[in-house]
């Protein structure tokens, strides 16, 4: 094959046929990325229910504690209420990030 022929067609192959099939390819394997797994939505599942139980359980200890000393909190802010708060907050975040309904709305 004549040099003078070959250096075009390898110039037009690359541009038209590699480069865009590269680029296709990266594309694609950054939008597999992005998606969350079946075992990452299940993981999520268990440590929100495991956050709602643990939640029920904190709720009912403070009821308990409240009942056999009304002025356990003291004066100014709670640090548990702080706490679920932070807890609400990051679960709304983390919500947002994977595009997903945030589940602490969810009554159980």
């Amino acid at each position: 094959m004549d040099p003078e022929l070959f250096i075009p067609i390898l110039a037009i192959t690359a541009l038209f046929i590699v480069l865009p099939w590269i680029v296709f390819h990266y594309i694609t394997k950054w939008k597999a990325q992005a998606t969350l797994t079946t075992e990452d939505e299940n993981l999520l599942d268990e440590l929100h229910e495991l956050a709602r139980r643990l939640d029920d359980r904190m709720r009912t200890i403070e009821r308990i504690i409240d009942a056999e000393n009304p002025a356990w909190r003291g004066l100014g802010h709670d640090p548990v209420e702080e706490l679920l708060e932070d807890r609400t907050d990051r679960l709304h975040q983390a919500a947002e990030r994977t595009n997903r309904p945030a589940r602490a709305r969810r009554k159980s």
